[in-house]
């Protein structure tokens, strides 16, 4: 017979999860875990194009903001070199108007790093009308279509409540 025991939390007992960069190298079939984590919600209603579109903006600002979000550059058995790609996965949700609303409220209340994506968005063609199209409509009146956020775990979990992983 096999039994799983778990301990339980104490009072005296402080427990201290390591980053992955202070992590020891792990063995190569080890998993890796993340502290941390990048979360797209999108709007149910949106096209294939649009989801995929809107997906692509969103995450394309964090590494710049957040350098230790993007790992190594790549290369292949040939020695061809690849530009570097985030350090760990993209999970993408998707919800109703409700939910975007409600997530985004989250997020600025919790102050995390976040991007947005409008609907007025799609009508732009460049980033000077994008950032003006935004800049043109209160908090409260975006038409959101598309919400990114990175943070620890546990509070990018709260920003998303009642979302569902994209299917």
């Amino acid at each position: 017979m096999q039994k799983t025991y778990k301990t339980r939390p104490h009072a005296d007992r402080q427990s201290h999860r390591m980053s992955t960069h202070d992590a020891a190298p792990a063995p190569s079939d080890a998993p890796v875990r993340f502290d941390t984590k990048i979360a797209v919600l999108l709007r149910e209603d949106l096209e294939t194009w649009q989801r995929l579109n809107v997906t692509a903006f969103l995450v394309s600002g964090l590494g710049a903001q957040f350098p230790e979000v993007v790992g190594e550059p790549y290369e292949d058995a040939d020695a061809v070199g690849y530009l570097p790609m985030f350090r760990q996965p993209v999970l993408v949700f998707e919800g109703t108007k409700e939910t975007l609303t409600n997530a985004h409220a989250r997020v600025l209340s919790r102050s995390l790093p976040r991007a947005l994506f409008t609907s007025d968005l799609f009508t732009t063609g460049n980033d000077r009308d994008n950032r003006a199209a935004v800049r043109a409509v209160p908090t409260a009146g975006l038409d959101l279509v598309g919400l990114a956020v990175y943070g620890p775990k546990n509070a990018v979990d709260k920003v998303l409540k009642g979302a569902r992983m994209h299917p």
